[in-house]
């Protein structure tokens, strides 16, 4: 298992083209062989790929904007080539698709095209969990139907473990139950300041890392994607450090 970085932890530094190879040069030098796009400025496909390539950095996914990936999924599938990555995530469901039973249906149905020909193009449609996929509608868990849906076109899921943490889950459970599904996974720790939840340092906070790694193992996880939404006024990049440091002695 490889040791990637998300770029939403650092969105700040990659709004253009300088930053953006600063940033690369820097997740290279703390040692990360692979980054997750996110978030990034409008920099063209050819200049993000040629710079991580410059620093010996992997692409290994994308978080896409949902609306590219329903009216530009032919744009989006050429810039993987690019990338040379073969999974293609959508970071959020839309809100509109939230609210009951139907909309979740809705929600396959709109993105079940668009996962076929990503699959055609042979890349891979990828979904990343929050909290609440894990609440239910008419007694189904809304991850089940997810995965039933997408069945047909292959679909990965990034797991998240904060956010199967944070909705009450077992994220070794869930490393356990997608098994063949998640070659990619968020690794994300979670503490608690006072009675507030809060994001961490893969391994400065609560979760069972020694389980979940260990799970991860067995259940084809190829590539651990670090990330943290927030560091508190703290460097990004010294929290990308430590979680690193901690994943080297670990995984």
């Amino acid at each position: 298992m490889k040791i990637a970085a998300q770029l939403y932890t650092v969105r700040d530094f990659t709004q253009n083209e300088m930053d953006f190879a600063e940033t690369i040069q820097k997740i290279a030098d703390i040692g990360y062989p692979g980054v997750q796009l996110s978030a990034h400025g409008q920099i063209s496909a050819k200049f993000i790929a040629d710079t991580c390539e410059a620093y010996g950095v992997n692409i290994v996914s994308s978080h896409a904007p949902p609306e590219r990936i329903l009216n530009e999924t032919e744009a989006l599938i050429a810039e993987h080539r690019t990338y040379n990555a073969n999974q293609i995530g959508i970071g959020m469901m839309p809100e509109e698709y939230r609210n009951d039973a139907a909309g979740i249906k809705k929600f396959v149905s709109d993105f079940l095209p668009v996962a076929f020909k990503i699959k055609e193009a042979g890349m891979n449609f990828a979904y990343h969990n929050h909290e609440f996929e894990l609440g239910k509608f008419d007694g189904k868990m809304i991850f089940d139907y997810l995965i039933e849906g997408f069945a047909e076109a292959d679909m990965q899921v990034i797991l998240d473990t904060y956010w199967v943490q944070c909705a009450g889950g077992d994220p070794v459970i869930w490393i356990k139950k997608l098994a063949g599904k998640i070659p990619k996974l968020h690794f994300k720790d979670m503490t608690v300041v006072g009675r507030q939840q809060r994001f961490a340092e893969i391994g400065a906070g609560n979760l069972n890392w020694f389980a979940i790694i260990d799970a991860c193992k067995h259940s084809g996880v190829e590539w651990a994607i670090v990330e943290q939404d927030d560091s508190y006024g703290r460097d990004p990049f010294d929290s990308l450090k430590e979680s690193f440091e901690f994943l080297k002695k670990n995984i």
